[in-house]
C-alpha cells in the first residue's frame, strides 16, 4: 500500500487510460456517474462495464478485468463485500490486478469497515465531486489507499483496536496460488471452476491440491473445508 490520501481533484497525466466497470443499483447514479467520468479523452476513464447486483458485478468483471471497479455496499444479492469475497482472486493476480474503489452514499463505519477487510483500497462517498472522483480512481489504480475525509480514521481506529493475529504455521506452509485455491475449493468450486477464476489449467488446480492436502495433513476436500472454515477463511 503506497498511502493512505484524500483526494485531491485533478488528473495529472492526460496520456494515462484506466478502464473501470461501475457496480451501483441505481440506473440513475451510474448513468450520472458514466456521464461525469466516462469522457474518455478528457478524465482518461473507459467505463468498460456496468452492473446492478452481485451476479451481473462478477460476470461483468470476470469478462472485462478492469483496472478499477467503483463499487457501491449495498447491492442485492449480498452487497458490495461479496462481491469482493467472490472476486478474491482477481484482486490476488500477480501481473494486472483488479481494484476496489466503494463509492457509497453511507459513511457508517461498518460499511467502510467491512468493505476494507474484504479487500477494497478506499471509500468515497456519493458527495464527491467528479474531477476527486477521476483522482481517486487513478490513485487506486496505481496501489494507493483513497478515502473520503474522515473515514480514514474508521479504518485506522478498527485496525488498531484489533490484535494482531497469531501467526499460523499451518498457513504460511502453503504458497499465494495454494491459498487462493484452498479458498476456492471451501466454498463449494469445482475444479474446473476454480480453473476458469485463476487461469489455470484443470491439471494445475489438482496439483495444487495435492500440495495442500500433503502440506495441512488431510486426506480429502471435505476435512480441507472444515480446517479452513474453522481458521475463517472461507
Amino acid at each position: 500500500m503506497n498511502g493512505t490520501t484524500e483526494p485531491t481533484g485533478g488528473h495529472a497525466d492526460p496520456e494515462r487510460r484506466v478502464r473501470v466497470v461501475l457496480v451501483d443499483d441505481h440506473r440513475m447514479f451510474r448513468t450520472g456517474v458514466q456521464a461525469e467520468i466516462g469522457r474518455t479523452e478528457e478524465t482518461g476513464v473507459e467505463v468498460v462495464g456496468e452492473a446492478a447486483d452481485v451476479d451481473q458485478a462478477v460476470t461483468v468483471i470476470t469478462a472485462t478485468r478492469p483496472e478499477v471497479v467503483l463499487l457501491d455496499v449495498h447491492l442485492p444479492g449480498g452487497g458490495g463485500v461479496e462481491v469482493l469475497r467472490r472476486c478474491a482472486p482477481f484482486m490476488g493476480a500477480v501481473e494486472n490486478p483488479v481494484r476496489f474503489l466503494a463509492l457509497s452514499v453511507s459513511d457508517a463505519a461498518e460499511d467502510v469497515i467491512g468493505v476494507i477487510r474484504g479487500g477494497a483500497r478506499g471509500y468515497v462517498t456519493k458527495t464527491i465531486t467528479g474531477a476527486d472522483l477521476v483522482d481517486s480512481v487513478f490513485r487506486v489504480q496505481d496501489g494507493d489507499a483513497v478515502f473520503s475525509p474522515r473515514l480514514a480514521g474508521f479504518v485506522l481506529d478498527a485496525f488498531a483496536s484489533t490484535d494482531a493475529p497469531p501467526v499460523d504455521e499451518d498457513l504460511d506452509r502453503l504458497t499465494q496460488r495454494e491459498r487462493e485455491v484452498l479458498r476456492l475449493i471451501a466454498r463449494g468450486y469445482a475444479y474446473k471452476e476454480i480453473a476458469k477464476q485463476l487461469f489455470i489449467s484443470v491439471k494445475t488446480v489438482e496439483s495444487h491440491v495435492s500440495a495442500v492436502l500433503r502440506k495441512l495433513q488431510l486426506s480429502n476436500r471435505h476435512e480441507l473445508t472444515r480446517w479452513a472454515t474453522a481458521r475463517r477463511l472461507v
